[in-house]
């Protein structure tokens, strides 16, 4: 059974960043896309952003120019380095990889972002 580990959240000053890590136990089989969702104290889990296989990228307008999503294929690795942060980005971030059979979800990890 693959697992997915985070790294990397915790308290940030607004303005500054954090660069989360997400690393599978092992190969997810045809890989079709991994992403950071994030979700705060009483809101719904959203999308903050989605790599694609052919390396295509999607980000929520909240963090366009401040997030980038990338992968180190090698390592089995997701990173989201995360620039200019703000109180609003203080939530749970998971990350999830995906196949055509299932998604895979990382147990989480907190980021806080300060005034």
């Amino acid at each position: 059974q693959v697992q997915l580990v985070e790294s990397g959240g915790g308290l940030a000053q607004a303005g500054g960043s954090l660069r989360l890590s997400c690393t599978a136990s092992g190969t997810i089989f045809s890989l079709d896309a991994m992403g950071w969702y994030r979700q705060a104290p009483g809101k719904q889990r959203e999308l903050v952003a989605i790599i694609g296989r052919g390396g295509y990228t999607t980000y929520a307008d909240s963090v366009k120019g401040r997030f980038t999503i990338s992968t180190d294929n090698a390592k089995n690795t997701v990173y989201l380095q995360m620039n200019s942060l703000e109180p609003d980005d203080t939530a749970v971030y998971y990350c999830k990889q995906s196949n055509r059979w299932r998604d895979y979800w990382g147990q989480g990890t907190q980021v806080t972002v300060s005034s």
